[in-house]
């Protein structure tokens, strides 16, 4: 005869299956995250800078603003600064460094389940939320959106979500001006 246990018929219990099966999922999220920012510890770490790749989130593999050879972006070329939304209520990396008068173009990828949005501007705009300031909404789980602003005052400049709760949270970025 035959049973109807699914515990039996394999020999190995459903709940097991059900941990491995979490795990695996789990596993797969870690590696697609590691691929999205160029490594799982360069992830974690979080650096200045704009892009992914060596170095930690945001670092790029060439010289950053100030050092020399960094080439800034411009309105025909805007330099990628590539932005990671979540998991939870952060952005990494949390503090950016661009050039005065550089264009660069922030490409956002939310992590997680949570919708995100991406202000940037001047710091008192995106922190009052105010109407106009540059910014792309509704980016969901592991979409990737973009807006290109010009950095070309003195600053001070920021970045933040504004979906209900986040900025509260402490979902922001800070942008320093170099030279």
């Amino acid at each position: 005869m035959q049973s109807t246990n699914d515990t039996s018929r394999a020999g190995v219990p459903a709940w097991l299956v059900l941990l491995l099966a979490i795990a695996a999922l789990v596993v797969a999220t870690a590696a697609l995250t590691a691929t999205l920012a160029g490594g799982a510890s360069s992830w974690v770490n979080g650096m200045m800078g704009g892009g992914y790749g060596p170095g930690g989130a945001g670092a790029t593999t060439g010289p950053q603003p100030g050092e020399p050879g960094f080439v800034a972006g411009t309105v025909a070329a805007p330099r990628i600064v590539r932005v990671i939304a979540g998991p939870g209520l952060a952005f990494s990396p949390s503090t950016i460094a661009v050039a005065r008068g550089e264009t660069v173009t922030f490409e956002v990828t939310t992590v997680g389940p949570t919708v995100h949005e991406f202000m940037v501007g001047p710091a008192d705009a995106v922190a009052a939320d105010q109407a106009g300031t540059p910014e792309v909404a509704d980016i969901g789980m592991m979409q990737t959106k973009s807006v290109t602003f010009t950095f070309d005052g003195s600053g001070p400049y920021a970045y933040a979500c504004h979906v209900p709760g986040h900025y509260e949270a402490g979902m922001r970025g800070t942008i320093s001006v170099v030279g």
